[in-house]
């Protein structure tokens, strides 16, 4: 039997994991109050109950209750039931967009600040995120791409390091994403937009990556990029307990050289045992398009 605890961060996606395990042939409860679990785990674990796979999600509506979790869960593990957790996390920012743009209030500030909710969601979850066997940070997912994270995971059974590499590439002349952790500027490169044939096109077409790579630095250049996340990325899960890293790669415009290089860095990296993303931030600005540098 898979039996797999479902917990996080209101606002992180567990709504959606809960539907993806579902979809996975998984018998899925959610928001059983704490005081009930043990004797849940009871009835799952008679041989007479038809599933072998079963998904319970937890989270802060339990209110106090939730306090006795940790009790809870040391009793199963002592009782030598096995269980799983997988932890959906996002940063602060991601979760405040996430509840403005539903205006849905936070559990555990019906009526004062979500900022607040958040701030003692954070506190009360910590050792559920401190024990888990999988952190899956959802800051910049789309919905279909954590469902792909859980495939990944429950049904392809492959290696989880509990690591998410974002590759977001950008424009340097609408700024910085704030976000970035490593910035890296392609400015250096061939650059697509001098070409007028070339110019409405972008990093995703084969002839604006052709022209971009033309010269031989680019390679050069991501093969450093790769050499420095393969060094540094297991320092930071290791020592910094990081389950989150965003490479930021800019040029002018974010539409030619950076996207180019963001697009072919996911390809390398995925060869190495982590969650890779591509986020094109700045790639379809009009302005851009029309020339305006």
């Amino acid at each position: 039997m898979r039996f797999v605890i479902v917990t996080g961060m209101s606002g992180a996606g567990k709504t959606t994991a809960l539907r993806t395990f579902e979809d996975f042939g998984y018998f899925c409860v959610d928001n059983l109050p704490v005081q009930l679990i043990e004797n849940f785990a009871e009835i799952v674990a008679d041989k007479s109950f038809d599933h072998d796979k079963i998904a319970l999600g937890i989270d802060a509506r339990n209110g106090v209750a939730l306090d006795e979790l940790s009790d809870v869960l040391r009793k199963l593990k002592m009782n030598k039931f096995n269980y799983e957790i997988m932890f959906l996390d996002a940063n602060d920012q991601a979760l405040l967009k996430r509840y403005k743009e539903t205006r849905r209030e936070h559990p555990l500030s019906p009526k004062g600040m979500v900022e607040d909710g958040i701030s003692l969601e954070r506190k009360k979850i910590k050792f559920l995120r401190e024990t888990a066997d999988y952190v899956i940070d959802t800051s910049m997912l789309l919905s279909r791409e954590l469902k792909h994270e859980i495939e990944s995971i429950y049904q392809k059974d492959k290696i989880y390091n509990n690591m998410v590499i974002n590759i977001m590439s950008f424009g340097y002349k609408f700024g910085i994403p704030q976000e970035a952790d490593y910035v890296m500027d392609a400015r250096f490169l061939p650059n697509p937009y001098y070409d007028t044939e070339l110019r409405p096109k972008t990093g995703n077409d084969k002839e604006i990556q052709e022209y971009v790579m033309s010269d031989g630095k680019g390679e050069k250049f991501l093969d450093m990029i790769v050499q420095l996340v393969d060094f540094t990325v297991p320092e930071l899960i290791e020592k910094d307990g990081r389950h989150r890293l965003v490479i930021a790669i800019g040029c002018t415009g974010g539409r030619h050289r950076s996207v180019t290089i963001a697009n072919l860095l996911g390809e390398k990296l995925r060869e190495l045992p982590y969650s890779i993303h591509i986020y094109h931030r700045d790639i379809a600005n009009d302005k851009y398009v029309k020339g305006e540098v």
